[in-house]
């Protein structure tokens, strides 16, 4: 198949696009502009594993000013991951980035998608367009974001619906809940803690750490996000892609002490301006679709994200 993945030098896209490459004999077409101020300071880093790969072509541009009809031309899957993420940010003048990466972009593509012959467009959402809620969430829960950031992704979503709905466009809305791992971005809490851990500096810690989390290890996010290509009867439908275990944010620095040997000196911050207090994903449709089985325990996670990052931090 001919797959182009959106923001493939990201966290998510890097792995997806890896993945792809190295599991059959697809050709993958990568699309990103390194907005974000991390991406453009790492360049390609996280793409080295695959950026020479023969069945691999990068474009670097930004999405508003592509010739996506061109781009098109055969492709048979698009993963949109391309976005600008973050709950925290996305306040104040800065949700215009939002706005440009996440709604105009997110139309643009669709709007393209409309002369094209693609299979399957698979739209990156999250969990944050559900807001506060109490227990596991299946797919059916009333969607409520708690800030904007998730509005924007919200709006992702409703343009995918609208253009299936209109024009037929095959979406498919996968809501991601905390992936981590290798290559994870630098404002997300697992790698401020690695960080600060090996830094032997205090961490800083949003909330009093009780809040808990349905967290996602990579690998198995990517596994998810793969098998939509070849999975029957997927299309127009919107799956939560959860982990194998939630815990609380405590939990995880407590588990990262025991990890590195290190004890840690807490920073709290009592803001958790945004962000719900609890997440857990009901899985069962991403189980029954997708034959999706997360496999990677919190532990064995916590442990390949700390030996990556004592490795990067060299």
């Amino acid at each position: 198949m001919k797959i182009l993945v959106t923001g493939a030098a990201g966290f998510i896209g890097s792995h997806l696009c890896e993945y792809l490459l190295a599991n059959g004999e697809h050709e993958v077409i990568g699309v990103d502009a390194f907005v974000r101020e991390e991406l453009h300071m790492i360049g390609t880093k996280n793409m080295d594993s695959f950026l020479h790969h023969p069945r691999f072509s990068m474009i670097t541009a930004n999405m508003l000013h592509l010739d996506w009809k061109i781009l098109l031309i055969d492709v048979d899957i698009i993963y949109h991951l391309a976005g600008i993420p973050g709950v925290r940010s996305s306040w104040g003048a800065d949700f215009r980035s939002y706005v440009e990466s996440n709604i105009l972009a997110t139309q643009q593509l669709l709007e393209a998608c409309r002369q094209s012959s693609i299979k399957k467009f698979v739209f990156a959402s999250t969990s944050s367009v559900y807001g506060e809620t109490t227990g596991q969430v299946s797919e059916d829960t009333p969607l409520a974001p708690l800030a904007p950031y998730g509005v924007s992704k919200l709006t992702g979503e409703h343009l995918c619906r609208v253009y299936s709905k209109n024009d037929g466009i095959p979406i498919v809305i996968l809501r991601f809940f905390t992936v981590y791992g290798p290559r994870q971005r630098s404002d997300m809490a697992f790698h401020r803690f690695i960080k600060q851990l090996l830094a032997n500096d205090p961490i800083t810690l949003f909330g009093d750490g009780s809040q808990t989390r349905d967290f996602t290890y990579i690998s198995d996010c990517v596994e998810a996000i793969a098998a939509v290509a070849d999975a029957p009867h997927v299309v127009g439908e919107t799956i939560n892609i959860g982990g194998k275990e939630r815990a609380a944010v405590i939990q995880v620095i407590q588990a990262l002490e025991i990890l590195t040997g290190k004890k840690s000196e807490i920073s709290a911050s009592s803001s958790l301006h945004g962000e719900p207090m609890h997440t857990w994903a009901d899985i069962s449709k991403a189980k029954r679709l997708l034959q999706y089985e997360p496999k990677i325990s919190l532990e064995a996670g916590l442990a390949k994200e700390l030996e990556y990052f004592i490795d990067f931090y060299k």
